[in-house]
């Protein structure tokens, strides 16, 4: 931009401006869309409990859908990391009514899901339509992907900072420039006040008491760093090898969710598991206030791997929100901090090391929670995201820098 002359210069600001504009507009109406159907199909789940046992055919339904018209966008988030990295071609626009379609389909019948992916994939889908329409080269195409995902992640959480920042640190070190950084928050903030807009409310947490800055507490945050970063690693590794076993050992792709829905069904209905079904917000409300059991996340782990293996739409950071908060809130028992603190924490701190991306989500947690924490925050988020692993949650994220170089170096 600095080479152009300043009429050039004017052109170019007025049409990413506006590219900003219609990309939150649109991605934040399709959220807030997303976001008030997927409450509607969880009370009704919520209502009529017995819709579980009919997950094999919700499963049949995702699968068909994407075996005859997505197989073109089955790889989801991972499909706009790899058109990021290498430009080939735009992302078809059905990945968005694709990917709403499974996820609500997955949580009205009871799987164990998240929402973030779907926002994210359709914001994307929509972002990259302007490739088109405005023929757009590569370098334009990326910070068009980096809209999209900074904007569905921001409306769907009610989190603008975070969500801008996410999209940039989950790109990190994929080529990106000045210019994207500064459309990523624009974007963010549009999608942000679309969602306002459309009187769309998200689920508020309190940290009511929060602790002197002791030694003592340091040292007990980084434990729970330590514990997050291995529940993350737990949880990318759980997905990825029921993902695996389904595509070894079910050859026909339509039919992995409907046996992975049968044993679903049985496990979350028939022995009485419905309260890992779905995104599991109640749950993680109630860790914020009385001590969880020290199996939840566990069975969180288990149950969500096995859902997105199988072949079920949605998310994995509302999962990943549920594991966090329900471990923190259980080693209130045992580490002598508020417990609302430790389920805080461990709440974005799990998220961290699953997607290696420390700031961004050391940023949603004081949106969330406040500044107050901020420092119990960002240390456990730190020390999560080094003690994770070199693989998380999305395959084709690029992985570099200080945390690459540890794991090369030493394992």
């Amino acid at each position: 931009m600095a080479s152009q002359n300043p009429k050039q210069f004017l052109l170019s600001l007025t049409k990413w401006i506006l590219i900003c504009a219609l990309v939150g507009i649109f991605s934040g109406s399709a959220s807030a869309f997303f976001l008030v159907a997927l409450e509607w199909v969880t009370q009704f789940r919520m209502q009529h409990d017995w819709i579980i046992w009919l997950l094999p055919f919700g499963g049949f339904l995702v699968g068909l859908s994407y075996y005859y018209w997505g197989e073109s966008v089955a790889k989801g988030n991972n499909l706009l990391l790899e058109e990021y990295e290498e430009p080939k071609k735009v992302i078809p626009f059905k990945m968005a009514p694709l990917v709403l379609l499974g996820t609500l389909l997955t949580h009205l019948f009871g799987g164990s899901a998240g929402r973030e992916g779907t926002a994210v994939q359709m914001g994307g889908a929509i972002a990259d339509q302007f490739t088109k329409f405005l023929n757009l080269d590569h370098s334009e195409r990326r910070i068009l992907i980096i809209l999209g995902i900074s904007a569905g992640f921001a409306s769907v959480f009610g989190t603008p900072l975070a969500g801008a920042i996410f999209a940039l640190e989950v790109l990190y070190f994929s080529k990106i420039n000045f210019k994207s950084i500064l459309l990523s928050f624009l974007v963010a903030y549009a999608a942000y006040f679309t969602v306002e807009f459309w009187q769309i409310k998200h689920t508020h947490y309190s940290i009511p008491i929060i602790p002197e800055l002791s030694l003592n507490n340091i040292i007990f945050t980084l434990i729970i760093g330590v514990l997050s970063g291995f529940a993350a690693l737990l949880f990318s590794r759980s997905t990825h090898f029921w993902g695996y076993i389904f595509s070894k050992n079910i050859k026909y792709p339509p039919l992995r969710p409907v046996i992975g829905g049968v044993i679903l069904a049985i496990a979350i209905a028939g022995l009485g598991f419905t309260k890992f079904s779905g995104l599991g917000v109640p749950v993680i409300v109630d860790s914020f206030s009385n001590p969880s059991q020290w199996y939840d996340f566990l069975l969180k782990i288990l149950f969500t791997g096995f859902t997105l293996g199988a072949g079920f739409k949605g998310g994995e950071v509302t999962p990943l929100f549920f594991v966090g908060a329900t471990l923190g809130s259980a080693l209130s028992t045992v580490i002598p901090m508020p417990i609302a603190l430790l389920a805080g924490i461990g709440f974005v701190a799990v998220f961290s090391g699953a997607t290696h991306t420390p700031i961004a989500c050391t940023v949603m947690g004081m949106e969330l929670f406040g500044i107050a924490p901020g420092i119990f925050i960002a240390i456990a988020c730190t020390i999560a995201y080094f003690s994770s692993g070199s693989i998380g949650i999305y395959k084709s994220q690029i992985v570099k820098g200080a945390k690459y170089k540890l794991y090369q170096k030493f394992l």
